[in-house]
């Protein structure tokens, strides 16, 4: 590797990206296939390339920070700002599913007979499951915040314990949610309420299970002494997406389900 004079990472030819972007378009080809003609073989294909590809991939990213030392001060506060810029895209997006709920709701048209929920849904009680997910998801923050302050002050088996109790957590959280859909008394389908409800839990959800294999990944680079007390960017991009995750549960629990229960 040739010496620079510049503190910028000039990274090297890597076939990720591609084996990446073909995994993504079999596994939507798949998808599809599926649907039409019951065959999810193509499907699972390109699950699993996606998944090989996204391991080989971050290991040589963790390999680049961790044993090379590519990850300049330079590095690491654009690699901060990165982070920064995709919550924030994380954030328009679950905007889009609220403004299609309040859009729906402060002003039900006639074809859901005037009146939010609309006629025929029977809205989840937000004192049981909802609000024992939400008991969860603030004691979650918290325990990601003590393991944070903990790595930060080289107090790594606390950090390891907080870290662990986050991921029992966030595993508890989706358990729950499954329990909840089970026992739903609307789909999908039944009016722009079960749309917006399922399309924003329902993606959340989704963003708790990526959230939480974060975590696991960081639990594994505690342990194999990857992080440092001033240098553990993956933690903190980790915790900085569980915070998020958990704001963004606030607002769907007062607006989707204690406000549509009011």
């Amino acid at each position: 590797m040739s010496m620079n004079n510049h503190p910028f990472h000039m990274v090297e030819k890597s076939p990720w990206p591609l084996t990446s972007s073909l995994g993504m378009i079999i596994m939507t080809s798949g998808f599809i296939k599926w649907f039409h003609y019951k065959n999810y073989f193509m499907f699972l294909l390109g699950i699993l390339i996606m998944m090989l590809s996204s391991y080989q991939w971050w290991r040589d990213v963790t390999r680049e920070a961790t044993f090379q030392g590519l990850h300049s001060k330079e590095v690491y506060l654009n690699m901060n700002w990165g982070m920064i810029l995709f919550i924030t895209s994380e954030v328009f997006f679950f905007l889009s599913f609220f403004w299609a709920y309040f859009h729906a709701s402060l002003s039900p048209n006639i074809e859901i007979g005037s009146m939010w929920p609309p006629a025929g849904i029977i809205p989840f009680n937000p004192y049981h499951i909802p609000m024992l997910n939400t008991i969860i998801l603030i004691s979650s923050g918290a325990s990601i915040t003590w393991s944070h302050h903990s790595l930060i002050n080289k107090n790594y088996k606390q950090s390891l314990i907080s870290l662990i109790i986050t991921i029992i957590l966030g595993i508890y959280f989706s358990i729950l949610q499954k329990y909840e859909y089970n026992d739903a008394y609307f789909t999908i389908s039944d009016s722009i309420y079960g749309s917006t409800f399922y399309m924003a839990t329902g993606f959340h959800g989704m963003h708790v299970l990526i959230g939480t294999m974060f975590l696991m990944v960081c639990l594994i680079r505690i342990k194999s002494n990857h992080f440092s007390s001033n240098h553990h960017f993956g933690f903190e991009a980790a915790s900085w997406y569980w915070h998020f995750v958990d704001i963004v549960w606030l607002f769907l629990y007062i607006s989707i389900y204690w406000w549509s229960f009011n």
